[in-house]
């Protein structure tokens, strides 16, 4: 038996624009309506949160859990500059108030990705007015929440939206290799947190404020020097960012002469969001390598393949050097995100478990380690990828908005309720399953 301190949150992630529905007025939606999601799904109503987010809070009850996170959409909230929609403002203090009376505490994301196709036409953070239009964000939610919620995540993954949206031309605005973009997007996103911090702070005297970032182990592909030198530079940039701006005001090595410095972020973080899901291999790209030489071999623990690429391989062991970066901060750590699409539930109840049972092992060792939230709690529609990738402990049909419960429901369900891992689940599920891979 694996036990968990008492009042160790354990909770499920979710995000607006991938479980609402029918969110029209932000950047995303204009990405799909010009033929840009991969897969050829279309969003619509998605998971139909907006309608009837309650059945799967009831859901999320079941399962025994006393957190949620979700994120409030602000081109819901504020569809024009400056013009506040009543009908969403009411329809989110439903939500919240559905998700407190359940028995779950709230994480509030201000920012999960997407934004008010007014912001994006403006240059959204890559734009001097940027952060102080999110700040106005900012304070309007949580003057509207603030009594429902304490705990406020200003952005997920600023490393994803920044490398994704201006390197990797993945997610809108859809640029290629426009470092110049990607490090002024990334920085605004971080001059926002800082404005936004104080904001909260000065609306809310105990409010908790953090970012969520996303974690990613990478490897060398091989021992030569030009892949252990590219993989110590995907390491820095995206995965230790945000650690570096948080403690110095600037981005790691030589990138700050580049990017000049945000001082104003330096230390304003009351707890820190890890989102820990794979390990990447790198090799020093040789010809046309649109994916900068990062590649998943065949024979490691892979949930489903995405349209093009695989998402990654499943690994477990990830939480160990993203908690060991992020200590240094010694603010408490949640993991904010983590999980594997698999549809067929192949491995992630190995996934569930292993990981959980390396977090106990930090925990042990003194970490300061306060929940785990599970990516995520029903199918949802995953960016470029559609309904492609499948992360829910419970299936969705789109068609139907049928729910069928995984095994790893169940399993998350039995975790959650001991506040620990059984042996029987530590025996049947903690092995690699290497050999099953898909």
């Amino acid at each position: 038996m694996v036990e968990f301190p008492a009042g160790f949150q354990w909770g499920v992630s979710t995000s607006a624009h991938q479980f609402e529905g029918g969110n029209v007025h932000n950047q995303w939606h204009e990405w799909e309506s010009r033929g840009r999601i991969r897969s050829g799904d279309a969003c619509g109503a998605a998971c139909n949160w907006w309608l009837t987010a309650e059945e799967d809070l009831d859901r999320a009850q079941s399962l025994g859990l006393n957190a949620l996170r979700i994120s409030v959409e602000w081109s819901r909230l504020e569809p024009k500059p400056g013009r506040w929609d009543k009908h969403a403002l009411r329809r989110y203090r439903e939500i919240l108030k559905a998700i407190r009376s359940r028995g779950m505490r709230v994480f509030v994301a201000l920012h999960h990705f997407t934004h008010p196709t007014w912001f994006e036409y403006k240059g959204a953070f890559t734009s001097h007015e940027g952060p102080e239009h999110f700040r106005l964000f900012a304070e309007r939610a949580v003057t509207e929440f603030g009594d429902l919620c304490t705990d406020w995540i200003t952005f997920n993954e600023p490393n994803v939206y920044a490398a994704f949206g201006y390197l990797f031309g993945e997610f809108p605005p859809g640029r290629v290799r426009d470092m110049q973009a990607a490090l002024a997007a990334f920085l605004g996103t971080h001059r926002a947190h800082a404005l936004a911090y104080d904001t909260i702070h000065r609306l809310q005297s105990d409010a908790g404020v953090g970012i969520a970032t996303h974690y990613v182990v990478f490897r060398a592909a091989s021992h030569s020097l030009s892949d252990r030198l590219l993989t110590r530079i995907y390491d820095a940039v995206f995965n230790r960012a945000t650690l570096s701006l948080l403690k110095t005001g600037a981005m790691p090595g030589t990138m700050s002469v580049v990017a000049g410095r945000v001082p104003e972020v330096v230390g304003k973080i009351d707890f820190v969001g890890l989102n820990i899901y794979n390990r990447l291999y790198v090799r020093w790209p040789t010809g046309p390598d649109k994916t900068g030489g990062i590649f998943v071999p065949q024979g490691v623990p892979q949930g489903d393949h995405g349209v093009d690429l695989p998402y990654g391989e499943a690994y477990p062991d990830a939480v160990f050097p993203a908690v060991e970066a992020y200590a240094q901060l010694k603010k408490p750590i949640y993991i904010l995100e983590n999980g594997v699409p698999d549809r067929s539930d192949r491995i992630r109840p190995w996934v569930l478990v292993k990981t959980l049972e390396n977090i106990h092992s930090l925990v042990q060792r003194g970490f300061d380690i306060r929940g785990y939230f599970h990516w995520s709690l029903v199918d949802n529609f995953e960016w470029n990828e559609g309904w492609r990738l499948r992360f829910g402990l419970f299936e969705v049909d789109p068609r139907t908005q049928k729910r069928t419960p995984r095994l790893s429901a169940r399993l998350y369900r039995d975790i959650v309720t001991q506040n620990a891992i059984s042996d029987s689940a530590l025996e049947h599920f903690g092995k690699d399953p290497s050999s099953r891979t898909g």
